[in-house]
């Protein structure tokens, strides 16, 4: 475990190669799982604001759900997405090859909102597991429908967290994402170890 900040990171983050492969899986993590994506306060609250500017990128499904149980629902005393029939999450939509899509991100990338996707979502297959003494538990989440984004992270050499700078910037800062690099380097030898 690495301590850099605030937070507690598994030593996967470091040795784990990762670079998503959505030709192969299809953005499976959208539609598999027993659960919807956990939403931060904030983003609950952001999503009832935000709903009609996404409404025009989601399935009539997705739709209905939202309209029966609204843009968020309470599962195990946290705020999530909603799922359609236990499977696809709410917000899930598919382009003409099949591969599901946020659209919540499609309203971001065509500039309709500032608000690229609930932070839990950007940083997968990083979750954060609550707090340890005041510090976010952040660990790789090993499934097996991203075999292939190891396969592709191992073959471009990419470790996982630099595959997710982004979402680690975004919700860290970048002081923080330049401590994680320092750490990389300085325990996996310029960062070329990578599992």
């Amino acid at each position: 475990m690495f301590v850099i900040e605030n937070t507690l990171l598994s030593d996967d983050i470091f040795a784990v190669a990762f670079v998503c492969d959505l030709a192969r899986c299809k953005g499976n993590c959208c539609v598999a799982g027993d659960g919807g994506a956990p939403l931060e306060p904030q983003e609950a609250a952001l999503l009832e604001t935000l709903y009609p500017t996404i409404q025009p990128y989601m399935t009539e499904r997705g739709i209905r759900v939202i309209e029966e149980q609204g843009v968020w629902i309470a599962e195990d005393g946290l705020q999530v997405a909603p799922l359609v029939n236990g499977g696809a999450c709410a917000y899930a939509n598919f382009d003409e090859q099949g591969v599901a899509y946020c659209a919540m991100q499609r309203a971001f990338e065509e500039g309709k909102t500032d608000f690229p996707k609930p932070i839990s979502c950007h940083l997968y297959p990083i979750r954060i597991h609550g707090k340890v003494n005041g510090m976010d538990r952040l660990a790789y989440e090993q499934w097996s429908i991203c075999k292939a984004a190891c396969k592709l992270g191992k073959q471009l050499q990419v470790p996982l967290y630099k595959f997710l700078k982004t979402p680690l910037i975004r919700k860290y800062g970048e002081a923080y994402y330049e401590a994680l690099v320092a750490a990389a380097e300085r325990y996996y030898g310029n960062e070329k170890r990578t599992k």
